[in-house]
């Protein structure tokens, strides 16, 4: 029997059994019900699960898990290389230099992490006699830094150590057929370790030197390690050369240096030139880190470079953490390193940590938490609303989101909104060890120099840009106005009545309060400049601003700025280029007035004030972008430099800083604050501006965490459910005509 296209859909499976009966259609009430009884099931199925909308593996539900994200991928994981602040928040959890900042103590402390002490530097003379501690600095020849490691302490799990039953490294001599077939440092299955020893830290120093690898600071230590300048140079002449593009192994254990030398398997040497107190900071810096010689014979060879088997794809430490998976592009893994020796979380820190509950771990051995996943997240947006939906456990505050966040008080004191209190949220702000100013090129004829007619200038100036305004208006009140050249938690710094600068500002009311424009108006007169008017033209002043606010974000703060100038009377005109031109300005000393700022390499005050030491000026290479020099000034920073942190060094910085403010070569801005949150079920978040290694502190509270997930993520059923009614509805006129068609074609 033939059948027709237009009646084969009502044959069922029996008719091809030989018994063909008609299927019945449902009614379109029928349909309706059906699909919203199958939208009602799809919710109840999800009820229990993790939420639709959760971008992680199901199996991840509970884990010991921090979650985060970055914006910027990672260029440099080699420690030698390294100097950025998305790079370090991954290599200071994996590589361990001796040293590390207590993560509690303010001011910062420096403390063992894997020596067994801080090291007490020993002074030598030019014959290579030694000297006491306190010997004039101008004896000091050499300063001899005797480090002594933990025994005991061993590498993650890593190919470059695997070794066959005789001993021999099984990846050292892959072949380049081998190693370009190789994708991933997995294809490498077996892994091996072996003890942290002394030789690893000196072979790391000899790569700080290594011209290859443009190490960012090899040029500062050229200036104070012993013979390091000299290492560079026979290096470049000792190493061979690249083939194919590739710089193959260099055994850098065969090159004698001077300034680091092996002593035994736990202890080494450093020798540095002089007396360089600041250089145990240093020492708590990835750049200081270990380096296994195994790790670069195994990535020198010829082939792997091309497939990004280097050491800035795959790191290789000891620390609480190693990296688990690399892909910039996508996502970051820090996993537990197995290998990770014993450390405990502190049990002591400042008075106000136990009510905070930052001692709570105390005595707990590191890390706190088993792995950290971070997704790269380029838009703020998204990243936002990760964070509010609890897939991401702390953020920081972006100004798209700052008022959703953040309130301030009658006091001007910054609180959480509503919404983010009821979420849980907390907030931490600290203020960061940097600041922003306004700098006096004292090269100038108009603004510079020491007369007392440009010095009542800079004053005037200073007391009318109004820095607690800018922080207001362009920083969402996220700063600190400065008193001074040191950010608070930096040995020197000085709070309330006894850090005031007098000449900018008076104590009132228990707080400082900037001085009024009738008294900057007055110092202007002073200094010959009546209402802002050059008495020899009668014209009103002009001072000329260099900007690097070129774009048209920057418009809104430089008409900010000219305001500033035009309470006193004078013109201001603007000079906005980019950055680059910006700074070519500044090193050739052509500008008038200028903002800029200054983040800390390290802890001590001599890092703030050298900006503004005479023979650094920027016209000569150096860091005072300023071109101040005042020779009290500078012999008092020469004597200061070298001392220990105490009552006199202190004494002579409360010194220098009254004469910066007298001289006014700066207006000091202020100090930028940073805010972020985290959820409640993150604990031990303390800001530590200097320690970078901190992920390793960090507790969690998954369950809470799983919990909250649900609550914030539930399904929104209603919109599709109208949209399927408004569908169905839509089709039910088609329906009938098709039953009617099909019923007419069965009679």
């Amino acid at each position: 029997m033939k059948i027709s296209l237009q009646q084969d859909h009502h044959i069922t499976q029996s008719a091809v059994l030989g018994k063909a009966k008609p299927v019945t259609l449902l009614s379109p009430v029928k349909v309706v019900l059906a699909i919203l009884a199958g939208w009602i099931l799809l919710g109840l199925t999800g009820c229990g699960q993790p939420p639709w909308n959760n971008p992680y593996p199901r199996e991840q539900a509970g884990e010991n898990i921090l979650y985060g994200a970055f914006s910027d991928r990672p260029k440099h994981l080699d420690p030698a290389r390294s100097y950025s602040a998305n790079e370090y928040a991954f290599i200071a959890q994996i590589y361990e230099p001796p040293l590390q900042y207590h993560f509690l103590k303010r001011p910062y402390t420096l403390v063992p992490l894997t020596a067994q002490t801080v090291p007490v530097p020993t002074y030598l003379d030019a014959d290579g006699q030694p000297l006491p501690a306190d010997a004039d600095p101008g004896r000091v020849a050499i300063s001899e830094y005797l480090i002594r490691i933990q025994p005991g302490i061993r590498y993650q799990p890593h190919p470059a150590f695997a070794q066959d039953a005789d001993g021999h490294y099984l990846y050292h001599n892959l072949g380049i057929g081998r190693a370009r077939q190789l994708n991933k440092l997995s294809d490498l299955p077996e892994t091996g370790t072996r003890e942290l020893t002394a030789e690893d830290y000196v072979y790391q120093i000899k790569r700080l030197a290594a011209p290859w690898l443009h190490s960012p600071i090899a040029g500062l230590m050229s200036k104070h390690i012993l013979d390091f300048a000299e290492l560079s140079e026979r290096l470049s002449q000792q190493a061979p050369a690249p083939v194919d593009g590739e710089r193959l192994f260099f055994d850098l254990r065969t090159v004698s240096f001077a300034g680091a030398e092996v002593v035994d398997r736990y202890r080494y040497r450093i020798r540095i030139n002089g007396r360089y107190p600041q250089f145990h900071y240093w020492l708590a810096m990835p750049f200081f880190a270990p380096m296994p010689w195994e790790a670069e014979a195994l990535y020198g060879q010829p082939g792997m470079k091309q497939n990004n088997l280097t050491l800035d794809w795959y790191p290789v430490g000891t620390g609480a953490y190693m990296l688990t998976e690399n892909n910039p592009n996508m996502r970051m893994m820090l996993a537990y390193n197995p290998n990770f020796h014993t450390e405990f979380y502190p049990e002591q820190g400042m008075p106000e940590d136990r009510a905070a509950g930052l001692l709570e771990d105390a005595g707990k051995r590191l890390p706190l938490v088993e792995a950290a996943i971070y997704s790269l997240d380029k838009e703020s947006i998204p990243y936002w609303n990760k964070f509010l939906q609890g897939y991401y456990d702390s953020s920081g505050i972006s100004s798209d989101a700052f008022d959703q966040a953040i309130q301030f008080d009658a006091a001007g004191e910054a609180g959480l909104t509503d919404d983010m209190r009821a979420k849980g949220m907390e907030l931490v702000t600290a203020v960061n060890s940097s600041i922003w100013y306004m700098g006096f090129n004292m090269l100038d004829p108009l603004l510079g120099g020491d007369s007392e007619r440009a010095r009542l200038l800079r004053q005037a100036i200073s007391i009318a840009v109004d820095f607690d305004e800018y922080i207001s208006i362009f920083a969402n009140g996220r700063g600190v106005v400065a008193q001074g050249l040191i950010p608070p938690g930096i040995f020197g710094h000085r709070d309330g009545l006894d850090g005031l600068n007098s000449y900018v500002f008076d104590w009132e009311n228990g707080r400082p309060k900037r001085k009024s424009v009738e008294q900057a108006k007055a110092l202007l007169e002073q200094a010959g400049y009546r209402d802002g008017r050059d008495p020899e033209t009668g014209q009103s002043l002009t001072i000329y601003y260099e900007a690097m606010d070129a774009g048209p974000d920057g418009k809104a703060r430089l008409n900010w700025m000219r305001k500033q100038f035009d309470k006193l009377g004078i013109e201001l005109v603007v000079r906005a280029t980019d950055y680059n031109r910006f700074q070519e300005k500044i090193r050739e000393g052509t500008g008038q007035v200028f903002m800029w700022g200054w983040n800390a390499d390290y802890p001590d005050p001599e890092n703030f004030f050298f900006l503004l030491y005479g023979p650094n000026k920027k016209v000569d290479g150096g860091e005072n972008a300023a071109n101040y020099q005042n020779p009290e000034f500078d012999a008092l920073f020469e004597q200061m430099k070298n001392m220990e942190d105490g009552p006199e060094r202190q004494r002579i910085i409360d010194h220098m800083t009254e004469l910066l403010r007298y001289d006014a070569p700066w207006s000091f801005g202020f100090y930028p604050k940073s805010f972020s949150l985290h959820h409640q079920w993150l604990g031990n978040v303390k800001p530590n501006l200097m320690a970078n290694n901190t992920l390793k502190y960090r507790s969690l509270q998954p369950e809470i965490r799983e919990r909250l997930r649900a609550e914030w993520n539930q399904p929104v059923l209603w919109p599709m459910v109208i949209l399927v009614l408004v569908l169905v509805t839509g089709a039910l006129p088609a329906i009938l005509v098709a039953r009617r068609r099909e019923r007419s074609r069965i009679r």
